[in-house]
């Protein structure tokens, strides 16, 4: 199935594949002329090639990367990528050009528009030297210009000026894609500080009051709700990154009811079953701990008596499906909904961490239909639902 990057590729690819096909020479005629299929492919694969590179911005690293497979799509002598600041990478003959290429770029930058180098504007005096015009096209992010392609060549026909501003339109929509993944991150890690800041006080401060009362009676039970506090706490506020194991959330998890259960005694049952294939799975942080605080303040504490909250985790093969139930009052769907609903900027809201942001994360994450999924109604407890799928784990997100 393609991604939503992959269609851009693709029409963004036909559309200039138009233009790089008009400016190949045709080959000498003891060849025999290369089926259109076959440049096709070749157009579609060196732009495939270059894509990853300019997923990751426009940086020296990146031009680097990708500057060869843009110089193989122009067809042309030199090709040259710059940001505002210079050159950033260079590939092809006629090295003296180089250095003038970011005074070439400059215009582009106060005009937004593509421009033709020629004649002593080349700056170049180097004897033997085959380049005699550039064409300069604005690389834009979202509609500014963050950079230049410049392409270098014995002369700069009108076909030459199209295809450069094809590819550069193409470049351009690669890097607006990489703006956009890395807004999303941002989101996304912004979303994960906000969840640290609203570990509930109430819960740090009632933590702390139960621990304090077993100081004198039970010294021992004391000290291990201390710890058991103090690796909650340490999971919940780490900074190594917004990924951990599902192994890691369900041992946060538990700390967390043994708290709970301290404090509200033998009001609490609770029971974790968990398939252990699932156990190495990759989980966004704090995905589980909400869920189950949820079911505590909604289901349990809320009707005074007693009430059991269940976690089970399933592998079904390429997801790791997860509930966190309990058997509580229960509340009307359209509750439900507005939890859901609550805007995850504005707080923890009536789902303590937020059951929002869980759900928001989710969905930015893996697509939109895995967020959470909630099954309640008056006087029958409450069910959450989620899906993880079970990626390599290297990957990134």
């Amino acid at each position: 199935m393609w991604s939503t990057s992959g269609w851009v590729l693709l029409c963004a690819v036909s559309t200039l594949l138009g233009f790089v096909l008009s400016r190949r020479r045709p080959p000498p005629p003891r060849h025999p002329p290369v089926p259109p299929d076959e440049t096709t492919f070749a157009t579609l694969h060196t732009a495939a090639l270059a894509a990853p590179s300019l997923r990751a911005g426009l940086t020296r690293d990146s031009a680097r990367d990708a500057i060869r497979h843009l110089r193989a799509l122009l067809g042309t002598s030199a090709v040259a990528v710059t940001d505002i600041d210079g050159v950033l990478a260079w590939d092809g003959a006629a090295d003296c050009h180089r250095e003038h290429a970011s005074e070439h770029a400059r215009t582009v930058f106060s005009s937004s528009r593509p421009y033709v180098v020629a004649g002593d504007a080349l700056g170049c005096g180097t004897p033997g030297c085959v380049i005699r015009g550039a064409a300069v096209v604005p690389l834009t992010v979202d509609g500014r210009v963050v950079g230049a392609l410049a392409a270098y060549d014995a002369e700069v026909s009108a076909a030459l000026v199209r295809t450069a501003t094809e590819v550069a339109r193409w470049v351009s929509g690669q890097l607006e894609l990489a703006d956009l993944d890395s807004s999303r991150r941002r989101a996304t890690e912004a979303e994960a500080r906000a969840l640290r800041a609203q570990i509930s006080p109430h819960f740090v401060y009632n933590s702390l009051t139960t621990i304090a009362s077993f100081v004198r009676t039970d010294p021992e039970r004391a000290r291990e709700l201390l710890m058991d506090f103090a690796d909650f706490t340490r999971h919940a506020l780490r900074r190594g990154g917004d990924f951990t194991t599902l192994a890691d959330e369900l041992r946060c998890v538990d700390r967390y009811l043994l708290l709970e259960r301290a404090r509200f005694g033998e009001r609490l049952r609770f029971t974790v079953q968990v398939a252990p294939e699932a156990l190495p799975v990759l989980v966004p942080f704090l995905c589980l701990q909400p869920l189950v605080e949820n079911a505590i303040k909604h289901g349990i504490a809320a009707t005074g008596g007693s009430g059991e909250v269940r976690v089970v985790v399933r592998d079904t093969g390429s997801e790791a499906h997860i509930s966190v139930e309990d058997d509580g009052l229960g509340m009307d769907p359209a509750r439900a909904r507005r939890l859901l609903d609550d805007d995850p900027r504005h707080g923890a809201g009536e789902g303590g961490i937020g059951l929002a942001n869980v759900d928001v994360r989710l969905r930015h994450i893996y697509g939109e239909g895995y967020g959470l999924v909630v099954e309640t109604a008056l006087g029958a407890g409450t069910k959450i639902r989620l899906r993880v799928p079970k990626l390599p784990s290297g990957n990134s997100y």
